[in-house]
Order: structure tokens, then C-alpha cells, then sequence
């Protein structure tokens, strides 16, 4: 998609769809409050609008729609259809407020496979224009997505809005270059959200270990990253017995995927942001075998892979002035007379034995090995790993909350803050001594699974005897990474998330470094 910010009068507005947003102050029997640079236009187009509200049926409600068919157009204005989208109160509009409109604005053409999009921005007090210009980008490119690579019909349709512009019309002239630098902002990180929901959307048989690291190289060469990856007999001479472990049921054998920016550092001698995803391509559970219902979902255990290449490429596009190091532990997990089996104890890269107790708990072995290299190896400043990890944290949080743990308080709060900024919200939940005690094994230094009480910290506990003294935390994304809701800008399937938050939490870092 291409975005366009223009400024001035909303007379010269021109395309297929004209979205406007509308506050639900003052509705009643006519419905909100016309605003005043819009009444000029709606003469323009014969009243039509004026004559929606007179009905009443509009009210301003938040993501409330209404699809208008001008009379006329007269003047320089020439408008296919009339949007109105609700903006709900207009006290308090935030930057996901605005970000929910321009996506069921571009939602909205995308299922009329309308190329041209306006969407005239909301007057928001208390919201900086050029926040608004970004939030208006994001929302647009997240909004117009679809995952349909593999549907034969419509594909005209889906080349044309894949080509489809969204012009960002501003009433007032000023700032515009600031508008347009933090709309293309805006596009970089919903674009990298995009290629993460692509990955996690991806089929297990489109996209094995392999075919995942293939991807990784591609947005290597396309945004100037460097990418490496370990696989076969250097994976064997580096000692990830664990990951290797995990994989050895699987015809598509494992690989380590490490991406880098090279961005530059702060005036601070610190060493590198690292990022690691669990990148379990599919999850039968192996020998653990999990029901059959709902297991074709497990396509996204990856989703903490697609994250880490979105962010790469975002940190990559937009230039930070960071090195920012991706890890991805990337396996199958299936059953077969090679699979590992519960009862078997693993070695793993840092030298502690991990007795396998569930099979199905393979997220945090794969990250066991990937957490202990990007320690050694990289000598990190801070490290966050993402991981569709637990089932306990999808019932604790649904998909209203990630879970967020670690062993630096700090770190924590930063990414609890960098979570509100996107709204891609936060939850810190704790890590007991009695989490790590859990997890102890009669015949090995851990065991890969605990019981049922507190599951989500007792998988992180494990995490972390992994990590050392590097300030640590693990997100747990088993709610959010996918949805069966649908809203503005999300889909059935892979939501992407992660990517907004990784990058205004790097950017965060490098002020604070400065």
C-alpha cells in the first residue's frame, strides 16, 4: 500500500472512498455534529451526509460504519462513497482510537476492492497531529490485510488493493514534512507487522525450519540485515543438543536463524539488543501428541519467530541507531520413531541436563539453547524473548494481554510502557523461587514441564536459568500471537504481535543510551 499525506481544504479531496470520523458528542435525534470543514463537502455532494444523520441511525459509536452514495459532485470534489466511521467520545482520543478508524476505513475498502482511499484525520484534542498521522498509517496497511496467497479466485481484486493508496488529508498546512516522515514510520512498522502475520499465517508445509530461514534471508537482502543461519553439523559441533533434540522427530531438520542490524550504538559502551523467538514451525506435541481439534492453529507456534523478523526489518527500514540482534530457534515438533520421548534426558547448550517430562512443552527447550547463545555469543545489553509458550497464560490474559516476566524489574516496566505506547498491552506476572523449585527433576538439573498450578511462570523459572546475569524477560504470547476475533484492523489468524512494541521499546533504548 502507498501512503499519501496531504494537507489543506477537504474540497480537493478525490478517490473511491472518503472515510470521516465522527464523535458521538451531541447525538440525538439528528445524530453527532457535523464538523465544520466537512459541510462545505457534504453541499458538494448533495447533502447526502446531513441527510444519513438526519435519520438518527448514526450515533458516533466507536466502530460504528455507515456507507453513503453521494448524489452529486459537483466542484473540484469527486467522491465515489461517504464513510462515516464513530470515534465514540471525544474526550480522551488516543492514538489506538485513531488507529481502529483508518483501519475500518481501509477494512472497508478492501472488501469493496476499492483502490483509492481518503481518510480525512480526525481533529483530536490532546493528540499531536504528527502521532496521529502515524496511528493513521498503521491502521490503514494493518487494516487492508488479508492472508489469502493461496485462494484461486479474486486475485484480480487482491493485486488491485495490494496497489491501493491511502491518502492522509490534514486540514491544517503546517508540518507537513514531520506528517510525513511519521507516516511513513507508520507504514515501515504496520508493513513489518504484516510480513509477521504472513509468517505465522504461513502453513506448515509452505514454511518447515527451512523454508523460515529462506524468508529471513529474503528481508535480510531487502533491508541490508545480516543473516546467518546454523543448521546439521555446525548445530551439532555448537552444542545445541536441545534444539536438535526437539527436531529429531521431523523430516525438516532444525536451524538456528540469527538476523542483525548493525545500526550503531549510543554514546554508552553497551553491547547489542538481542531478541529471541521461538520459531516452532509446526506443534504436533511429538510423542505427547496433542487432540486433533484445534491442531491445525499450531501452524502459529511460531508467532515468536515472526515477530523477530518483523522487528529486524522495521529496526532495518527505519534506521535505528542500534545493533539489535534476532535469534530464532526454529524446529518441528512431531512424532516418530526418531522423536525424543518423555522419560528421555537432553543435554542442552548451556551443559545443564533437562529430564523430558511432556513433549509437548518443547517451546522453552528450543529456547533454551537459542537464550544461552545469544548470551554467550553477543553479550547482550538486555534480551527479551517472545514465545506462544503456555496454555496456562492464554487462560489468565485471553487475547487482551500479553504476559510479561523476567529478572530485571526495569526492563519489565520498559516493555510494560513500550506495550501501552502501541497498545500492545503488557501484564508483568511474577517468578517465584517456588516457580524454579517446581521445575527441579530427581534425575536431572531441570525437568521440561511442571504441574499445572502457575504454568506460565513455571515455564519462564525454566527460561531463565538459561539467560545468567543478562537483564532478561520473557513474553509469553500464546493469547495474542493469534485471534478468532475480528476487529479494524485484525483478522481471524495471525495478529502479528510484538513488532510495534519491539521497535518503539528499541527506540526508547536509544534515547535513553544516548
Amino acid at each position: 500500500m502507498r501512503i499519501n499525506v496531504k494537507t489543506g481544504g477537504i474540497a480537493a479531496a478525490s478517490g473511491d472512498l472518503l472515510a470521516i470520523g465522527l464523535f458521538a458528542e451531541g447525538a440525538g435525534a439528528k445524530g453527532p455534529a457535523l464538523p465544520a470543514g466537512v459541510r462545505g463537502l457534504d453541499r458538494e455532494l448533495g447533502g447526502v451526509i446531513r441527510s444519513a444523520l438526519a435519520t438518527g441511525d448514526f450515533k458516533g459509536r466507536l466502530d460504528q460504519r455507515m456507507l453513503l452514495y453521494p448524489s452529486g459532485n459537483a466542484g473540484k470534489t469527486s467522491v465515489g462513497r461517504v464513510l462515516l466511521l464513530g470515534m465514540g467520545p471525544a474526550q480522551g482520543v488516543d492514538a489506538e482510537r485513531i488507529r481502529r478508524f483508518a483501519g475500518g476505513a481501509a477494512s472497508e475498502a478492501r472488501e469493496r476492492k476499492l483502490g483509492r482511499l481518503v481518510v480525512l484525520a480526525p481533529r483530536a484534542r490532546g493528540l499531536r497531529a504528527e502521532d496521529c498521522a502515524q496511528a493513521l498509517a498503521e491502521g490503514a496497511v494493518l487494516g487492508a490485510y488479508r492472508y489469502d496467497r493461496f485462494k484461486s479466485q479474486g486475485k484480480g481484486g487482491a493485486r488491485k488493493t495490494a496497489n491501493a493508496t491511502t491518502t492522509l488529508l490534514f486540514g491544517s498546512p503546517d508540518g507537513v514534512t514531520q506528517l510525513r516522515a511519521r507516516a511513513r514510520k507508520g507504514l515501515f512498522c504496520a508493513e513489518s507487522q504484516n510480513l509477521a502475520r504472513d509468517l505465522s499465517n504461513a502453513p506448515g508445509n509452505e514454511l518447515p525450519p527451512a523454508g523460515l530461514a529462506r524468508e529471513a534471508r529474503r528481508v535480510a537482502r531487502e533491508t541490508g540485515l545480516s543473516c546467518r543461519v546454523i543448521r546439521g553439523a555446525e548445530l551439532e559441533r555448537g552444542g545445541f543438543s536441545a534444539l536438535l533434540a526437539v527436531g529429531s522427530g521431523s523430516a525438516n531438520p532444525p536451524q538456528l536463524i540469527v538476523l542483525e542490524h548493525r545500526g550503531g550504538r549510543g554514546k554508552k559502551k553497551t553491547g547489542p539488543l538481542c531478541i529471541v523467538g521461538k520459531g516452532i514451525t509446526f506443534d504436533s506435541g511429538g510423542i505427547s501428541l496433542k487432540p486433533s481439534g484445534g491442531m491445525g492453529d499450531m501452524k502459529h507456534d511460531m508467532s515468536g519467530a515472526a515477530a523477530v523478523v518483523g522487528a529486524l526489518r522495521a529496526a532495518a527500514l527505519l534506521r535505528v541507531p542500534a545493533h539489535v540482534v534476532g535469534v530464532i530457534a526454529a524446529a518441528e515438533n512431531m512424532p516418530s520413531g526418531t522423536a525424543y520421548r518423555p522419560g528421555d534426558i537432553i543435554q542442552s547448550r548451556a551443559g545443564k541436563s533437562i529430564e523430558i517430562t511432556n513433549t509437548d512443552a518443547e517451546g522453552r527447550v528450543v529456547l533454551a539453547d537459542a537464550l544461552d547463545y545469544a548470551t554467550k555469543r553477543f553479550k547482550p545489553e538486555a534480551m527479551i524473548d517472545l514465545a506462544t509458550l503456555t496454555g496456562a497464560a492464554m487462560i489468565a490474559f485471553g487475547p487482551w494481554a500479553t504476559g510479561a516476566m523476567g529478572n530485571d524489574e526495569d526492563l519489565i516496566e520498559e516493555i510494560r510502557q513500550a506495550g501501552e505506547a502501541t497498545s500492545e498491552r503488557m501484564c508483568p506476572i511474577p517468578l517465584l523461587p517456588e516457580h524454579l523449585k517446581e521445575m527441579s527433576s530427581p534425575v536431572a538439573d531441570l525437568k521440561n514441564s511442571g504441574g499445572r498450578e502457575g504454568g506460565a511462570s513455571t515455564a519462564g523459572a525454566f527460561l531463565k536459568e538459561f539467560v545468567g546475569d543478562t537483564p532478561w524477560a520473557h513474553l509469553d504470547i500464546a493469547g495474542t500471537g493469534w485471534t478468532n476475533r475480528r476487529t479494524p484492523y485484525h483478522r481471524q489468524g495471525a495478529t502479528g504481535v510484538g513488532v510495534r512494541m519491539l521497535v518503539a521499546w528499541i527506540q526508547a533504548r536509544v534515547q535513553q543510551n544516548a
